[in-house]
């Protein structure tokens, strides 16, 4: 801030103290005066004052409660003091609690007080800097956590916590894991495509997308991935969890039951109801993130997320059911009721596979 910009008020009862501080720094500061401290409180209403210099024996009230008055309004403004010996205890008990930021010895000294003026003026210019800092960093500090709340919501929340911490090299390394996995899909989802607008089918999949993703969180799941109209989520994966498997199958079993409301709000503008198929498997897979320096993705892979994927695929003959491998069957039979199939040929694998349907209470 240039001098002529800096503005000063000067109060004081004394007329001629007024007329002669005006006199001498009138060139290098705006300056305002006022006769008591009623007239500056209403000059600093009016003018952003930078620096108040206030005479501290003035009728009615004294400098140090004027300035205790203007504080809690204006923070911000610096202020000084003129005072004599006698009053230089109760002035430097003011400083220390933070009501006077300096005093000056009446009758002041011109080059001594011109000298305090322009450390004040640096000062104030700092203080103005650091808070137009400080404002844009804390505006930074929202953008980034607006980034990360929106970032959070393509990435598990797990992973990005997890990444955030590791260094670049470390992004590509996975890990093996054994975990549940859920594949849950709507069967039939082309011709009921035909039925909606685009516009309607992205709201269909966003509420779908929603009702089912708030089974796998109340089951301490983690969605991993959206892909078209399924849904692909973990129990194990990224973060480790007490009784994967009994997750994994009571998460498909609230999805049954959440697929009735879902179905009832529409039933009748789709003219039908939505059916979902929903495959279980228990295996060890690599999780960690896949991709190169241009795109990144948490994945799990291996042959454990194949054959999950391919018993989901059976449901397309058995709608709305559930059906798990014998590695998930091993681990919940006695929490479940379940069907046994006849084992079952599957894509990608060579011998018939054991697949259990869970039976809903």
């Amino acid at each position: 801030m240039s001098k002529k910009n800096f503005k000063i008020l000067y109060v004081d009862d004394e007329e001629n103290n007024l007329t002669s501080f005006h006199a001498v720094f009138r060139r290098e500061y705006e300056i305002f005066t006022a006769a008591s401290g009623e007239a500056g409180i209403e000059i600093i209403r009016k003018n952003n004052i930078d620096l108040i210099i206030t005479d501290q024996r003035m009728p009615r009230m004294t400098g140090i409660q004027f300035l205790e008055k203007i504080q809690p309004e204006y923070p911000d403004t610096i202020r000084m003091i003129l005072t004599g010996f006698s009053d230089v205890e109760a002035i430097i008990g003011a400083i220390n609690t933070g009501r006077v930021f300096r005093y000056i010895m009446k009758p002041w000294n011109e080059n001594e007080l011109r000298m305090t003026i322009e450390n004040a003026r640096q000062i104030s210019d700092l203080t103005k800097k650091n808070k137009v800092l400080f404002a844009d960093l804390q505006h930074e500090v929202e953008e980034q956590k607006k980034t990360l709340r929106l970032f959070k919501k393509y990435v598990p929340a797990p992973v990005v916590e997890k990444t955030r911490h590791a260094s670049e090299d470390a992004l590509f390394d996975g890990e093996l894991k054994t975990i549940a996995l859920l594949f849950c899909d709507i069967r039939g989802f082309t011709p009921l495509c035909e039925q909606l607008s685009p516009k309607e089918v992205v709201s269909f999949l966003n509420d779908y997308y929603a009702t089912m993703s708030e089974a796998v969180t109340r089951h301490n799941g983690t969605v991993i991935q959206y892909v078209g109209d399924e849904v692909f989520a973990a129990f194990g994966a990224p973060v480790a969890i007490a009784d994967m498997e009994k997750s994994a199958v009571f998460c498909a079993m609230e999805m049954m039951r959440r697929l009735e409301e879902f179905n009832d709000k529409y039933r009748q503008r789709i003219g039908k109801d939505t059916p979902i198929g929903i495959g279980l498997n228990y295996g060890e897979v690599v999780a960690g993130n896949l991709g190169s320096e241009y795109k990144i993705g948490y994945a799990l892979t291996g042959d454990a997320v194949n054959t999950g994927k391919r018993i989901e695929t059976i449901t397309k003959d058995y709608p709305n059911s559930i059906l798990m491998s014998a590695a998930i069957y091993e681990k919940v039979k006695d929490a479940v009721a379940t069907k046994e199939f006849t084992p079952l040929t599957v894509k990608g694998k060579k011998e018939p596979i054991r697949v259990y349907q869970v039976l809903m209470p």
